[in-house]
């Protein structure tokens, strides 16, 4: 049988997960996780009843596995034949015994460049046909042989080498009163590749242009986004890699060429399919003929692992913002496919549709999360679609064939001047720049016609300010997003897929959720949170029922899986530093008692 045979079986068996063993409703005597939604159509969803909302409260750890490498931990471990694969801060991979967490081998990194775009955080692996593949905070995929980890491939997905970034911003951040910039652009791969067939496909993430600045208190989140005027950036993409030898396959571009149509769009003057925008489209359409080609730093970046309908060949996933970030000066029209669901041929890379979710975006609303792929219901008749929830604080549910808007979900986080332009004394917006729902993946009960979301309410302060003019050189002004002094705190929701997105029930957190969700077919729902706690919750009701804290911020999906008949829970504490989050280095595994 050939490796795309293998891939291709591999890929298909794992979409069909939630139909397999776990439509028998007996507990599995094995279960892996074997791809970084469980299956291609990112449900999340084990096919675990032994740990049930009688049994969870019995979770004990089972065991702890340290790194060594302390930072910003959003990995979703893959388990597959009893071996636990890990991607670490900083794009290092451990394999680890799933019973014990005993480190089985261990792959150092070595970046290329000292300067990274954004941070050391990255979102796992993939596993397949006996490799594991990773993507870097330097923009390389790697490929390791899964028994050993010795290095099989290692090439350039784009050139991390922007000097004219890093010489604009650190020139703007010693004008803005020397403060700490932690992110600026160039080129990552944050997010955990997809095997589909014989391709290992990648996003891009950090083409962008806009500052981070560090907050002056320590332990505190993020302090401002800047949006500077200019064409910093570059153009993102999702990219498609043989996966036997690393040989480019295709590349689709997440700006609308000229050839393609352009990146002007219509000019639309609404958003989120009805929300009124403000925006003053006559000044955007006089200056397109002047600013034509700024659609060449026009941005794009993809923050997570698309989902993948094996039977269609059909790719879906999220495009972020558009650059320059939150200032929209000097790049007039919608700005596609930025903050956008697209769907494309993953065999081919080629176009299938668009779902603009915010056109010409001045506020970091990217479409971060993951998209999932279920059957929704709509005037009594079920409909193949794609869900994705978003940073607006809807979930958006459309047709899968064409991306028709099928309906939006009740808001499930305050939404407060949603399209508010900044101002010099500060609007203050909701969600903002956090969400809603940023990357964070959300789970999906089919049988129950549930889908869980972690959310956060973290309203965001807008502001036009001014770098003063010196050394002959004019004032610039520009954009700042800040944590506003209000409130916050942290949604898990549970959306009605059965009754048009109305919410079955919603339980607030003491923190702001970012991380992600596990559903089991038992009937608990697990998420963690900043302040170190690991909690399950009823799935019919939302009631909390149990709780761990992993001693660093739980800001990683959680997973599960079965060895030997033995269910186990397993999360990431690494914290997140642009949270401000206490950070860790530990992989914690949880089991009912022996």
């Amino acid at each position: 049988m050939t490796a795309r045979n293998l891939l291709h079986r591999f890929t298909a068996a794992a979409l069909i997960t939630l139909t397999g063993s776990a439509a028998a409703g007996t507990a599995p005597a094995t279960l892996d996780w074997p791809l970084y939604g469980l299956d291609a159509a990112n449900h999340r969803l084990a096919a675990i009843t032994a740990i049930n909302p009688k049994t969870v409260g019995k979770l004990v750890p089972k065991w702890i596995y340290q790194s060594g490498v302390s930072g910003t931990f959003q990995a979703t471990p893959i388990v597959v034949d009893g071996r636990m694969y890990v991607s670490l801060p900083g794009a290092h991979v451990v394999a680890l015994d799933a019973r014990t967490g005993r480190e089985l081998w261990r792959y150092e990194h070595v970046k290329r460049v000292e300067k990274i775009c954004c941070g050391p955080a990255n979102r796992g692996v993939a596993v397949a046909n006996g490799r594991v593949f990773v993507g870097t905070v330097d923009a390389r995929l790697i490929a390791l042989d899964a028994a050993s980890g010795k290095l099989l491939w290692d090439v350039e997905v784009a050139r991390n080498d922007r000097p004219e970034e890093t010489v604009a911003g650190l020139a703007a951040s010693d004008q803005l009163k020397g403060q700490k910039v932690s992110g600026a652009s160039g080129v990552g791969l944050a997010a955990a590749p997809l095997v589909f067939e014989d391709r290992v496909i990648v996003g891009a993430n950090g083409l962008g242009y806009g500052l981070h600045l560090d907050s002056t208190r320590p332990g505190a989140p993020l302090g401002a986004v800047v949006g500077l005027p200019g064409a910093f950036g570059g153009v993102g993409f999702l990219a498609a890699f043989d996966a036997a030898t690393g040989k480019p396959l295709w590349r689709f571009d997440t700006i609308a060429k000229p050839e393609d149509g352009g990146w002007e769009g219509d000019f639309s003057a609404i958003a989120a399919g009805s929300v009124p925008m403000n925006r003053d489209l006559a000044a955007e359409r006089a200056q397109a003929e002047a600013r034509r080609d700024a659609w060449k730093s026009g941005g794009g970046s993809i923050y997570s692992t698309p989902a993948v309908d094996p039977a269609t060949g059909i790719v879906y996933f999220g495009v972020g913002n558009p650059s320059p970030q939150m200032n929209g000066d000097g790049r007039p029209g919608d700005n596609l496919y930025t903050s956008s669901l697209v769907a494309i041929d993953g065999r081919t890379g080629r176009r299938l549709w668009h779902w603009q979710q915010v056109p010409h975006d001045l506020w970091g609303y990217d479409v971060a999360s993951p998209p999932v792929l279920i059957d929704a219901t709509v005037d009594g008749k079920r409909v193949p679609a794609v869900a994705q929830a978003s940073k607006l604080g809807w979930m958006f549910v459309h047709d899968r064939a064409d991306g028709r808007l099928l309906y939006k979900s009740d808001a499930f986080v305050p939404q407060q001047n949603l399209f508010a332009q900044p101002t010099p004394a500060g609007v203050t917006i909701a969600p903002g720049i956090g969400g809603g729902v940023n990357w964070s993946p959300v789970a999906v009960d089919a049988p129950r016609g549930l889908a869980f979301v972690a959310a956060m309410h973290w309203p965001t302060t807008y502001t036009v300010k001014e770098i003063p003019a010196a050394d002959g050189k004019p004032a610039v002004p520009y954009f700042a997003a800040e944590p506003s002094s209000g409130e916050r705190w942290g949604a898990l929701v549970a959306v009605d897929l059965n009754r048009g997105g109305k919410l079955a029930w919603t339980t607030r957190t003491p923190q702001p959720l970012i991380g992600g969700v596990l559903a089991l077919k038992g009937g608990v729902v697990f998420t963690g949170e900043g302040d170190g706690h690991l909690s399950a919750f009823d799935s019919a009701t939302g009631k909390r029922l149990w709780q761990f804290n992993c001693g660093a911020g739980a800001n990683a999906p959680p997973v599960a899986y079965v060895i030997d008949g033995k269910p186990y829970i397993t999360v990431a504490a690494g914290g997140s530093a642009i949270w401000g989050y206490r950070q860790g280095d530990a992989v914690v595994t949880f089991g009912l008692p022996d």
